[in-house]
């Protein structure tokens, strides 16, 4: 693909962010009206074009995509566990702080980027299972899995009267990842169409209703949250973001190809990854009050840094 039809695609794509920026960033919306915005897109829009995506799906297509779902876990939960004991005995992170920093460097912002970039390369029906695919792994694996060790890490430090029980902590983790929209919602389309169930018109026109303002809101989304947040420049929140958009695809596009999967799912795998650092991931950091600063501005400095990076994966790839 030549530059001026990628520089084609990515134009509207990016304007809308700056809109969402320039939103921000006059303080047309606030940290408050900003969630609202996100919970929109993540727990409403997003979800249901995905039931959608899933459920007009052939079970027989859904079944040939398990390879795509072990690159995924591979190049998603492998890369938190490896950056995981790299911070903690390379760089001597605390094990809380090496969650964190692992989980920024792992997670991409997919839900608010992968239908607007992936579904104009690809289109947006095409890309609904493997963005479905990566809220499982990251939802319902990742953010549980980062949670459960920041909290046994914290105890390390602390002590408590009211302590609960690891077991306790790693039910109610896995439970609230599986709870949120974009990990039970596309379970549930996989579970029902694993047993035959296709989507009527109906429905499916119903929930298109919700679905389809996915694109634009999510990328606004994004817009509003770089606007809002100031960014902190250290070493550390770089570092950050030079993992999440240039090593991580990297080191997806090894798994991909190691696997053997077709050069249409290797390019979406390496671009799910390629996106920027998500914001929930930094919101963990900030419940933890553990690389709380730059955990947030390495969203922002990835988020930045993608204008340059995503236009580079796609012309490599494509």
């Amino acid at each position: 693909m030549d530059i001026s039809q990628i520089f084609i695609i990515l134009t509207p794509i990016f304007f809308v962010i700056a809109l969402g920026y320039l939103a921000g960033h006059f303080k047309k919306f606030d940290a408050i009206t900003s969630k609202g915005l996100n919970t929109l897109v993540t727990k409403f829009a997003l979800p249901a074009h995905l039931f959608v995506g899933i459920t007009t799906t052939s079970k027989q297509t859904l079944i040939e995509k398990w390879p795509f779902l072990l690159a995924l876990v591979i190049g998603i939960i492998g890369f938190y566990i490896v950056f995981l004991l790299i911070a903690k005995y390379a760089f001597k992170f605390s094990l809380t702080g090496s969650s964190m920093f692992s989980l920024n460097s792992t997670q991409p912002t997919f839900a608010f980027m992968g239908i607007p970039v992936l579904g104009s390369l690809f289109g947006a029906d095409v890309v609904a299972i493997p963005i479905a695919i990566t809220g499982i792994v990251v939802n319902a694996m990742l953010d549980p899995l980062a949670t459960i060790i920041g909290t046994v890490g914290q105890r390390q430090n602390e002590e408590t009267d009211e302590e609960e029980s690891l077991f306790k902590v790693t039910v109610k983790s896995i439970l609230h990842g599986l709870s949120e929209p974009l990990a039970c919602v596309p379970l549930v389309g996989v579970v029902l169409v694993l047993f035959g169930f296709h989507t009527p018109d109906l429905l499916a026109n119903s929930l298109d209703q919700i679905g389809s303002i996915t694109s634009g809101a999510a990328l606004f989304a994004v817009g509003v949250t770089i606007g809002i947040r100031r960014i902190q420049f250290s070493l550390t929140a770089f570092g950050i973001a030079l993992l999440k958009i240039i090593v991580q695809p990297l080191v997806m596009l090894g798994i991909a190809l190691a696997i053997g999967l077709s050069s249409d799912d290797v390019t979406k795998l390496v671009l799910l990854v390629a996106f920027p650092g998500s914001a929930v991931a930094a919101m963990i950091s900030v419940r933890f009050d553990n690389l709380a600063s730059e955990t947030t501005s390495a969203f922002v400095i990835s988020a930045i840094m993608s204008l340059v990076t995503l236009p580079f994966w796609i012309s490599w790839l494509m």
